[in-house]
């Protein structure tokens, strides 16, 4: 599933929202200069963020569909972050959006402590998107059909709440904690709302996990349901969102 987002880097990069401004606020007031590792940069969204408010960013990205992409704006070098050679360079903060999940929780902290200076900061995060209720439905009836074996066709997309990803947040927090090299770790939480269009949701829709790995045939009958779903609203939806991030401060050694 993770090589798969990079298919259609364009739709990608169009239809993934991007990520709270005060969020970005509080990296870099919370970091002790500019220069930024974005590992997991995809297509660049967040990097392109930080990079518009002045920081220096350099991303690691292992699909190189999608570090094609984002080097329109920074440079990227094609790796996963474990195996990435940082060739003895450091930095003032590590984010990573909707990506932290795919780094190894053990090996990735471990090559966090290596290439952020003390002080610097650790800040991994992710999007929990919250449709109403009847697309929620609509979305898992629609992969129970179409992908009865998907592992995204249970209660969580019934019920997506932030609660749900506190789990990803934890394991991401005990791998720093792992190492001995950073603080104690935080949550930063966020709440936004987002109005789409029907084919606004269903172009951000068909680039979801699980969506990325169906046949062109499963996701024209997922995209169908769904989409009959929202026009029976109007042909319109408002998603609540809440962008949850772990953090934590890499300590002298």
């Amino acid at each position: 599933m993770a090589e798969s987002f990079g298919v259609d880097p364009e739709r990608y990069d169009r239809a993934r929202p991007r990520y709270p401004e005060e969020l970005v606020t509080a990296v870099l007031a919370a970091s002790p200069g500019s220069e930024l590792l974005n590992v997991g940069c995809g297509t660049g969204i967040e990097g392109r963020q930080f990079h518009a408010r002045g920081a220096v960013v350099l991303g690691v990205e292992p699909d190189a569909r999608m570090a094609e992409f984002a080097r329109r704006v920074f440079p990227v070098e094609v790796a996963k972050f474990e195996d990435w050679d940082p060739a003895g360079r450091t930095f003032d903060a590590l984010v990573s959006g909707q990506a932290w999940h795919w780094v190894d929780p053990a090996a990735g902290a471990a090559k966090a402590a290596q290439v952020l200076r003390p002080g610097g900061r650790f800040v991994a995060f992710w999007h929990v998107f919250m449709p109403p209720e009847e697309i929620s439905l609509a979305l898992a009836d629609a992969l129970r059909r179409a992908m009865p074996d998907s592992p995204f066709s249970g209660n969580y997309l019934k019920s997506p709440s932030p609660d749900a990803y506190q789990p990803m947040l934890d394991k991401a927090a005990d791998g720093l904690a792992g190492t001995g090299a950073f603080g104690t770790a935080e949550n930063w939480h966020y709440a936004w709302t987002q109005d789409y269009s029907r084919d606004e949701w269903l172009d951000l829709l068909a680039t979801q996990g699980g969506v990325t790995v169906a046949t062109p045939e499963q996701r024209d009958q997922i995209l169908a349901e769904v989409g009959a779903a929202i026009d029976a609203r109007g042909g319109r939806l408002t998603t609540n969102y809440s962008t949850a991030a772990v953090t934590a401060v890499r300590v002298a050694s």
